[in-house]
């Protein structure tokens, strides 16, 4: 199994950055791909940003591309989502998530998650 732990969650006021990490773990994970999720009260859970351990093909829903940056360090087996110029309505839950070989977008297809991170955007 793969185990993920986040970190980097927190209260930001608008326009300020978070940059979230999440390390994985139990396997190697050279050929898995990385995506980031979040979900806010009352809402389904949505696909922020992916990427594979290799670096290639990152890709962004279109509310945060532009201001997120999705990156990864192999040999740290980490992924990182640097978040900037945040929104209230950034504010979620967010997720780090894994799946072998292919890129994908839908939660559903993700095998392995980590606990989850809040985070809020105020003013």
């Amino acid at each position: 199994q793969v185990q993920l732990v986040e970190s980097g969650g927190g209260l930001v006021q608008a326009g300020g950055s978070l940059r979230l990490s999440c390390a994985a773990s139990g396997r190697t994970v050279s050929a898995y791909v990385m995506g980031w999720f979040r979900q806010a009260p009352g809402k389904e859970r949505e696909f922020v940003a992916g990427i594979s351990w290799s670096g290639g093909s990152p890709n962004y829903a279109d509310s945060v591309k532009g201001r997120f940056t999705i990156s990864r360090d192999i040999a740290k087996s980490t992924v990182y989502l640097q978040m900037n110029s945040l929104k209230p309505d950034d504010t979620a839950v967010y997720y780090c998530a894994a799946r072998p070989y292919l890129p994908s977008n839908d939660a559903l297809r993700y095998n392995y998650w980590g606990q989850g991170t809040q985070v809020t955007v105020s003013s």
